[in-house]
């Protein structure tokens, strides 16, 4: 039987918010990563609809979604999305900096997640500011480039780092996860020309995981940026009741490079939960 879809907008100050939802049940909320949009989530839609309520949205400044200059909350954001879509609990799914927006909102409203599934992700507070020695030149050539306005060979630098890896052979990662990278974060770059002020949680998730006391599922590539590696361990160590799933072949956009894997441990993570 097929499902119907409702797409729209989330109105919130300074903007508005892409969305879409489809099926019904357990609401899961997919998150995309900083070089990506809602779109990143295809394969899971399509495997999740059937049995639950899928909704993705494309994060302010990013995808479909508008911004103006605005200092504005991700989290509230988030929030936002979830009051629209009359959803009282949910499971949040993040990658990278959504998996640091999941994080962050968990703590922010516990009361509206049921479950946490983090990948490749972000932790407010964790990790160095220096460069490590071995990504000064391809941070470099990034930095270089953004200054430059060159959006087609920055969004091609990013991809190449975040779908292969850092310091991976170009071509690592098949040419369909590094083209799906390459195209969100180009049409990122040149569709979205006003950059909003995202507040960061104060004081931020690495020294309040303690409060987290929802099953948390964590996904990491170890070939991945190192500090991603480091930040998924920390978050294995130090939540209660996380289960940790590491993949030795694959980068930063795990779902994309495992989609089948990646889904058949979600179904048997909220199996296992009784979510």
């Amino acid at each position: 039987m097929s499902q119907t879809l409702e797409t729209g907008y989330v109105a919130v100050d300074g903007g508005e918010l892409y969305y879409e939802a489809v099926g019904s049940g357990l609401p899961l909320v997919f998150i995309h990563a900083g070089v990506a949009d809602s779109r990143m989530w295809d394969a899971q839609v399509a495997h999740f609809s059937p049995k639950y309520r899928v909704i993705r949205y494309d994060t302010r400044g990013f995808g479909r979604s508008k911004t103006e200059a605005v200092s504005f909350s991700n989290r509230q954001d988030l929030l936002a999305v979830l009051d629209h879509c009359k959803v009282d609990q949910a499971i949040l799914i993040g990658n990278s900096r959504g998996g640091s927006i999941a994080i962050d909102s968990t703590l922010s409203f516990p009361d509206r997640v049921k479950g946490l599934v983090v990948l490749g992700s972000g932790l407010g507070g964790f990790g160095s500011e220096e460069i490590p020695p071995d990504l000064v030149e391809p941070i470099g050539k990034m930095q270089a480039a953004q200054e430059a306005k060159d959006w087609a060979l920055l969004a091609e630098l990013e991809a190449r780092f975040w779908a292969d890896g850092p310091n991976q052979p170009a071509g690592r990662a098949d040419n369909a996860v590094y083209e799906a990278v390459r195209s969100m974060t180009y049409e990122n770059f040149i569709n979205q020309p006003v950059e909003a002020d995202a507040e960061p949680l104060d004081p931020p998730a690495m020294g309040r995981l303690a409060e987290i006391r929802v099953p948390l599922l964590i996904f990491i590539g170890l070939l991945d940026e190192a500090d991603c590696v480091e930040a998924a361990k920390y978050l294995a160590e130090h939540v209660t009741n996380a289960q940790y799933v590491a993949f030795p072949d694959v980068a930063h956009m795990v779902s994309l490079e495992k989609p089948q894997e990646f889904n058949r441990i979600i179904d048997e993570f909220i199996d296992r939960n009784h979510l």
